[in-house]
């Protein structure tokens, strides 16, 4: 990994001919822009690199828009960045070698919703929280929260997962089927409402978590559940971050079907309380909720209390209302953007891993010890359910010596990760940022095998391209 100025070099755009240009403007009109602050707009996520443009960007309204976009870009071999919500963190969406992004945001209309079926079908630019409201008269919902408003094109592009992913899964697992236009402007649909299948090969798969390197999708069918008739959420302050992780671990050995599992340390919970007005205790804590029958969420909870005091934890503090449960959440949520209160002109580097559960503990620590020595303000949170935690640094953009620290750091835990049969990235994804560790996790055998699918679904190499590996 690099610092943003080391990132793109040699970078070799590849220009957008005058005849792609006036068969898009022709086509749709003021919906295709070249104006410099849209571009600079789908140029950039909420990684840590410098802004890098494309050359235009259309706004689509369907699927056969999509497709027509795709087969221009496929005549001219012009590279194709699709563009949700712009929320990734590690340069998905940068124009490396220029092109056109697609900007699917219009494209919100929830297609079809089959309660009966625990099923719904939206295109790809529905938020996640869209969704959410738009099925609440069915008594569902669609549990995957990554923290962000993201939308649900994104979270399959990147196999996103979140806060819930303990109990529900991550996108992988509750994707039923895709619309996909392909590198060659066809449409192609992946996967049936039904919950299994034995027919080919898995498509949808293939597609989730592809990052945009292999299609465009246009529609997604997700799995939806019922909402629980109990929810509580509680948070349990510790003397430590090993003993919260132990409790974690403890909680997930014994089978305790916890729904959310999240922790906070210090610094993260300071920033916070400066953020969101809230008086929380500035020491780690795990931040739980629990969904079930009444009865349920009571067992669940008492069980839970027992495992934290046998390793110091105080007394839970419930938040039973919805109103109290929104209120932690949204906080716990906007942890990024109160980090950047804590030191004011900073940017934040965060990297994420995640490892088997039983390695948890020891990731974590040594990874914080790392941390504390360098020096570097830090914060950690994480959906320490399922083994994954975030690292991030609180990093001055113009002192190069830390940008060469924190990517030290970044390395080291990385490493550390994949030591402990572990992964370079439980959700953030590849992009730019982690290409260098694809190899190293996967072999080389595996990573050109991918490499041979890249190019056998898009020849020309124009689909995001210069993400997840080098197609040369």
């Amino acid at each position: 990994m690099n610092a943003p100025n080391e990132l793109l070099p040699g970078v070799i755009a590849r220009p957008m001919p005058a005849a792609m240009k006036a068969a898009l403007a022709q086509r749709f009109g003021e919906r295709f822009s070249t104006a410099a602050a849209i571009r600079d707009q789908h140029g950039r996520d909420e990684s840590v690199y410098a802004t890098t443009p494309p050359e235009a960007v259309v706004f689509c309204e369907s699927t056969d828009e999509v497709a027509f976009v795709v087969t221009q870009a496929n005549r001219h071999a012009v590279p194709v960045i699709p563009f949700g919500i712009g929320s990734s963190l590690e340069g998905h969406l940068l124009a490396v070698q220029g092109g056109i992004s697609i900007d699917l945001s219009r494209m919100n209309g929830v297609v079809r919703v089959n309660p009966e079926d625990l099923t719904v079908t939206v295109e790809a630019g529905v938020t996640r929280e869209q969704l959410n409201r738009e099925i609440k008269d069915t008594g569902l919902f669609f549990p995957i929260d990554p923290g962000a408003n993201a939308s649900i094109g994104g979270m399959s592009a990147t196999r996103a997962s979140g806060t819930n992913a303990v109990r529900y899964g991550t996108m992988r697992e509750n994707v039923l089927g895709l619309t996909v236009v392909t590198a060659s402007g066809e449409v192609i649909r992946t996967g049936t409402r039904a919950k299994k299948s034995a027919a080919g090969y898995d498509l949808t798969r293939l597609f989730v978590g592809s990052e945009g390197t292999l299609g465009v999708m246009t529609e997604i069918t997700v799995k939806l559940y019922p909402l629980p008739e109990a929810v509580s959420a509680a948070i349990c302050h510790f003397p430590s971050i090993d003993a919260a992780v132990r409790t974690t671990i403890q909680i997930i050995q014994m089978g305790v079907p916890i729904a959310r599992c999240e922790l906070l340390d210090a610094n993260a919970i300071r920033g916070v309380n400066k953020h969101s007005q809230l008086t929380l205790r500035e020491q780690p804590m795990l931040l739980m909720e629990f969904h079930g029958s009444a009865a349920g969420v009571k067992e669940q909870a008492a069980t839970v209390q027992e495992i934290a005091k046998e390793h110091g934890g105080e007394e839970f503090q419930y938040a039973s209302t919805p109103e109290e449960r929104t209120k932690l959440w949204t906080a716990r949520h906007r942890a990024y953007f109160a980090s950047l209160q804590v030191r004011p002109g900073c940017r934040c580097q965060s990297t994420d891993t995640c490892v088997p559960i039983s390695r948890l503990a020891e990731s974590i620590n040594e990874s914080i010890a790392e941390a504390e020595a360098s020096g570097i303000p830090y914060w950690v949170v994480g959906h320490v359910g399922d083994g994954n935690f975030h690292l991030s640094y609180l990093i001055d953009p113009n002192d190069p010596d830390e940008w060469t620290t924190v990517e030290r750091l970044g390395v080291q835990m990385v490493e550390r990760a994949l030591r402990l049969e572990g992964t370079c990235t439980g959700e953030h994804g590849i992009g730019l940022h982690k290409m260098g560790y694809l190899v190293e996790e996967a072999g080389d055998g595996a990573v050109a095998m991918m490499r041979q699918i890249k190019r056998a679904l898009d020849p020309k190499n124009i689909m995001n391209p210069g993400k997840v590996f080098a197609f040369d």
